[in-house]
């Protein structure tokens, strides 16, 4: 209990002596501190450089050791950039928010607006996908839900949530995602390039030149709710603003075979990547998993339960 009063009373000085204060600052000064973060990384404290190296190594093998270098020093200027960028995404106000993140494509949501049945975003780590899930409500005007885990420090996890939801988007718990559901054709962003929590419950598939656990929960609801899919690209063409594409992945998903949806989606944040591959999250641990021995066994049984559920009145 006294142990959870200090963390408690630790994340509230922090929040309110510091990042909140900060976030109400101009964004050319905030970007005045993310060149001072860049300099942190570059020159004296190398944040998750094993992991980034080994990941980037991965993903492109045909890099040499100075690309290699290069790669990661791209990185912490984007990482340095997104941070001081989710910091003002605790006090951006609507009208610079849409500013920052334009709706390229407006039309598409007249076009979300005539389906009458719920709709699933998906995306990325890739770019600034905190700003996103802030703007998400201010272009719909059917509910917005958020699903994603919640942050292990329950008082910055409380903050933050609030704060994404200021705008009207609801956040939901991934194990609680049928919440979701329960509104009237709701638009529904999921983040879909987390690492699954266990190797077997789970897809492997092709993706930046291995086999990578995917996590099955955007083709499972989409089935299950009869949702339209639509990727959200996002590209950043200056320093802090970005375009925004929703484009339309499969209306109809029933119709398509088991694993061709996650297969889809991961392709478009694929080719993201590669177009511009630095401003993903590459200090996450995304190939912490082996993939199980069994494999082949297990993505049959996994098909076999599948289409049992969604596909045996087909």
């Amino acid at each position: 209990m006294v142990a959870r009063k200090i963390q408690v009373l630790s994340g509230a000085l922090l929040y309110y002596g510091l990042v909140l204060p900060l976030s109400y600052l101009p964004m050319g000064i905030l970007y005045a501190l993310s060149n001072i973060l860049f300099f942190f990384f570059t020159r004296l404290i190398p944040y998750r450089k094993k992991v980034i190296d080994e990941n980037s190594k991965r993903a492109f093998p045909k890099l040499d050791a100075s690309e290699i270098i290069k790669f990661r020093k791209d990185f912490y200027r984007y990482f340095s950039d997104l941070l001081v960028e989710s910091i003002k995404n605790l006090s951006i106000s609507d009208r610079e928010l849409l500013q920052r993140m334009h709706l390229e494509n407006p039309e598409i949501v007249e076009e979300i607006n005539g389906l009458n049945k719920p709709i699933l975003l998906v995306a990325g780590h890739y770019n600034n996908w905190e700003w996103l899930i802030t703007a998400q409500a201010l272009w719909f005007k059917q509910p917005s839900y958020g699903i994603g885990m919640p942050l292990s420090h329950p008082f910055w996890n409380q903050k933050l949530t609030q704060r994404r939801e200021r705008f009207g988007l609801k956040v939901v718990h991934a194990q609680n995602y049928q919440e979701a559901f329960e509104a009237n054709q709701p638009i529904i962003l999921v983040l879909a390039d987390q690492a699954p929590s266990s190797p077997n419950q789970c897809l492997w598939l092709p993706f930046l030149n291995q086999q990578t656990p995917l996590i099955f929960g955007p083709e499972y609801m989409a089935n299950a709710y009869d949702c339209a899919v639509y990727y959200v690209d996002v590209k950043n063409y200056k320093r802090g603003y970005y375009n925004i594409s929703i484009e339309p992945i499969v209306k109809e998903p029933k119709k398509l075979d088991y694993q061709a949806l996650t297969q889809m989606h991961v392709q478009k944040l694929e080719q993201q990547i590669i177009d511009n591959p630095t401003r993903w999250l590459w200090s996450h641990k995304r190939w912490k998993h082996q993939q199980p021995d069994n494999w082949p066994q297990t993505l049959v049984e996994l098909k076999a339960k599948f289409e049992t559920k969604f596909r045996s009145n087909a």
